[in-house]
């Protein structure tokens, strides 16, 4: 061997040494994709949902309209906003925590079938003694898509009622105790 041919072969070798150690992407011959939130903007102060961190569990909903939820009261913020969820999910429509620590605001009335199609209008409660004010383009609420199971009922007999006991029962609140 050469002293030319010494370093040409060193450098392959440590080529296919590199190209060893890299993993290797699998060739997938199906495609998969992503669910979609499908929404329609009802009017031009409609808003789409957004997510305020790529990790955020909730999409957030914004008033399409200005709106004064009362004191101790409760009030419907419009969004202008329709959705279609993905299959298999439904949408819940929660509190904005900022919203329930700052201003004792939290949501109700929170769920929204796959089938629906109408108006997503958000049910604020203000559980505090001042009067709060929404405003269009506010963040009022988020969406959270949570799977769902069609389940069949099946109705049990006072026997098969009886044959499904627990160790907890019918205790309710407090009766596992603190640990």
């Amino acid at each position: 061997m050469t002293s030319e041919q010494q370093p040409q072969q060193k450098k392959q070798k440590l080529e296919q040494q590199q190209q060893q150690q890299q993993p290797t992407e699998k060739m997938s011959t199906s495609t998969t994709t992503q669910p979609q939130l499908k929404v329609f903007l009802r009017s031009t102060n409609a808003k789409q949902p957004t997510k305020g961190s790529p990790q955020s569990a909730g999409y957030d909903l914004y008033a399409s309209a200005p709106t004064s939820i009362p004191a101790k009261g409760q009030g419907l913020v419009s969004t202008d906003l329709s959705i279609i969820v993905p299959d298999g999910t439904y949408g819940r429509v929660a509190p904005r925590s900022g919203l329930a620590v700052k201003h004792g605001i939290s949501t109700g009335a929170g769920v929204v079938d796959a089938d629906y199609r109408g108006e997503i209008k958000i049910v604020l409660f203000n559980h505090s003694d001042k009067d709060f004010e929404v405003e269009v383009g506010d963040r009022v609420a988020q969406l959270v898509l949570e799977k769902i199971v069609h389940a069949e009922v099946e109705q049990l007999s006072l026997e098969q009622w009886e044959g499904e006991t627990t160790e907890r029962g019918a205790g309710g609140f407090g009766s596992t105790g603190k640990k």
